[in-house]
């Protein structure tokens, strides 16, 4: 196998130069602890990738690789990172048990300070557990039978994102969650300390090379929040609504380095940035920064074919936002997936709308419940500084809640998802349910494959049409809940599948030829552009999937149609030319 290079910071909002990826060659076995083969991490013994490419069944794999440190990082605190790892794993450093983690999607770290040998070769062991039949399981869209069929695809076992080891002082600066307030033009920062007490941490704020502003506070209780006005000289020459916020059309960020101080010494460094950007909905009515948006957004499930669940190199995440732009989309829905945190940094810095999501179960339980609640949580708390991410999703179309309409403990669940959410995240609109079947959300988003224009413009003529109808045979509320002047939002449409296609592929509807296609989506999308109740659209999807062949773009990414001709219809100016 030949190594590929993948040397990004995985962590790129928050950065500190003594670090080291572990990605590369692994010692590997399935079943039991043998390590007779080896595996390229971070990609999932089912990708091609992975250099072994199988899709068959097995509960239990095994990593085992060999690591040193480099002699800069003697003496510090060895902070051991994983990306994700679906689904439950125990890692050893030198056969001592350092981690239990449950969560495929979710990122975990753990200090080895103790157990490490600063001097001389070290082993890390993983054992991973899968059951790939247990649909309490939140797994998103990995199938749990052997062959990839309809909506579900392969499934993805073990690492699946970076491992890295970073090298940090006794005292540093563990987290910062940095919230900005544009009426007030200012921005939050809340900070968690760690090591010893009477440290000192000193920020500086800049804006495209420009110097801004700082601030020092002398910590003792090791944690604390201070709020910093922006309305400051070196800002007067912008016009902060205009110039200084953050949207698709104009992604502009602030940069800022922290440091942790112990007397005059530097003992951490990091540096982050963050965007002036709001989102609120008001009146009815979606709006960023103050201002009615209209989102126009793709289906983004994140697979690849050489790779699935993880992208086949940093330069994936960057050509994906670039098509989706090309086509006059200014955002994408995240499906059923808890992306890596370099997508999210190319969205903050490419201007990109992002819907944040997790991976569904399919079967309620209390322990389902227990695990979503932390798993999510743990996704909220890591994601929250990326600008891109205007919607939290915790939940899609019923999956795992199957009995919401009258079962009350589904119906808790998810009003407790919601409200998990905003109590972890007062600044993103949240949806408690996407699809139908709602309780208490920001939005009403509705999931509607129909693809004759007649019918959508009926259905989206009034509310009251749009409140009586059940698109996919299910009802926009569930018992006892009801519209309240939430935005709506058709966060599923289309789907349509080109008619050359393999046979064994399928969409909602088919188009017989490149010109069917392009009227037929714009069937859709111009009943949506002209409705004055529909505030934004979510098109299926942005790549074909294994069988399911309704993408506008090809699984490895090649244009079905010409890009302007989607980009057009997505701007309403399209005219048919043939």
């Amino acid at each position: 196998m030949n190594m590929i290079p993948r040397n990004e910071y995985p962590r790129p909002n928050f950065v500190r130069a003594e670090w080291f990826s572990l990605n590369g060659i692994w010692d590997f076995s399935f079943d039991k602890e043998t390590y007779d083969r080896q595996i390229m991490v971070p990609y999932a013994y089912e990708s091609e990738m992975s250099g072994i490419k199988e899709t068959k069944f097995h509960k239990t794999v095994w990593y085992r690789r060999n690591f040193s440190l480099p002699h800069s990082m003697q003496n510090k605190q060895i902070i051991l990172h994983f990306g994700a790892v679906d689904y439950y794993c125990k890692v050893w450093i030198n056969d001592r048990l350092v981690k239990e983690h449950i969560g495929g999607q979710t990122s975990f770290s753990v200090n080895i300070s103790e157990v490490i040998n600063y001097s001389e070769d070290n082993t890390i062991r993983l054992q991973v557990l899968d059951d790939h039949a247990d649909l309490e399981m939140s797994r998103g869209k990995q199938f749990w039978e052997e062959e990839s069929r309809s909506i579900f695809y392969t499934r993805t076992t073990g690492i699946w994102q970076s491992v890295w080891i970073e090298a940090v002082s006794e005292n540093h600066l563990k987290n910062v969650f940095i919230t900005p307030y544009l009426d007030e033009q200012s921005v939050r920062f809340e900070y968690n300390l760690e090591g010893k007490a009477d440290l000192t941490l000193e920020a500086q704020i800049s804006y495209k090379g420009t110097h801004v502003t700082d601030f020092k506070v002398d910590e003792k209780s090791m944690k604390g929040c201070i709020t910093i006005s922006l309305n400051q000289p070196a800002l007067r020459a912008w016009n902060f609504t205009e110039e200084l916020t953050w949207s698709p059309e104009h992604p502009r960020l602030f940069d800022v380095t922290f440091r942790v101080y112990q007397g005059e010494i530097i003992e951490d460094e990091v540096t982050s940035y963050f965007a002036m950007r709001k989102v609120s909905v008001e009146n009815g009515v979606f709006k960023l920064n103050n201002r009615p948006y209209y989102q126009k957004l793709l289906l983004d499930q994140g697979y690849w074919p050489e790779s699935l669940l993880t992208a086949p190199t940093d330069e994936a995440f960057i050509k994906d936002i670039q098509l989706v732009k090309e086509m006059g989309f200014n955002g994408v829905r995240k499906h059923q997936k808890v992306e890596d945190p370099r997508f999210f940094y190319h969205a903050d810095i490419m201007g990109l709308l992002v819907w944040g999501e997790i991976g569904s179960a399919y079967e309620y339980s209390r322990e389902y419940a227990s695990n979503m609640y932390r798993e999510w949580s743990d996704t909220i708390l890591r994601d929250y500084n990326h600008p891109c991410i205007v919607v939290w999703t915790p939940l899609n179309e019923s999956w795992g809640v199957p009995f919401i309409n009258n079962n009350r403990m589904q119906q808790g669940h998810c009003n407790a998802m919601m409200y998990l959410t905003k109590s972890l995240d007062d600044t993103r609109v949240v949806i408690d349910n996407d699809g139908w079947e709602h309780t208490c959300g920001d939005l009403l988003t509705i999931h509607d494959y129909e693809s004759v224009k007649d019918v959508l413009e009926k259905r989206y003529e009034s509310l009251e049409n749009i409140l009586l109808s059940a698109p996919c045979g299910r009802q926009l509320f569930v018992s006892n809940y009801k519209y309240q002047n939430q935005p709506i939002i058709i966060s599923e449409c289309g789907g349509i599948k080109m008619h050359a296609e393999e046979n064994n592929g399928w969409g909602y509807s088919v188009a017989r030829s490149e010109e069917d296609f392009l009227q037929r989506y714009h069937d859709i999308i111009d009943t949506f552009l002209n409705s004055n109740l529909i505030q934004g659209y979510c098109y299926t999807q942005l790549t074909d999937i294994e069988q399911e062949t309704n993408g506008l773009l090809t699984y490895d990414r090649n244009p079905k149609v010409p890009l302007e001709e989607i980009r057009k219809i997505n701007e309403g100016t399209w005219k048919k030319v043939y």
